[in-house]
């Protein structure tokens, strides 16, 4: 993309989530970047009928997939 022409929708977002359950490593001031991901029409389904916060929750699935894929490799270095 022409960074000379960064529109604002492409720029990061700064979203505060207030929660009264213990607060996650992604509450709190996270740092969100709008992005297009092609996903399987099933599996976008399958989130989307759990009802509304389905882009949240494919965002929890990626997290806990990237900390267990850090601690095994945080492991494999010990």
């Amino acid at each position: 993309m022409n960074k000379d022409f960064e529109t604002s929708w492409d720029a990061p977002v700064t979203v505060r989530h207030e929660t009264t359950t213990a607060p996650s490593k992604s509450s709190g001031n996270a740092v969100k970047q709008i992005v297009t991901i092609r996903l399987d029409v099933d599996m976008l389904e399958w989130f989307k009928s759990e009802g509304p916060g389905y882009q949240t929750r494919i965002n929890q699935v990626l997290r806990e997939h990237m900390e267990t894929r850090k601690a095994a490799a945080a492991a494999a270095t010990n």
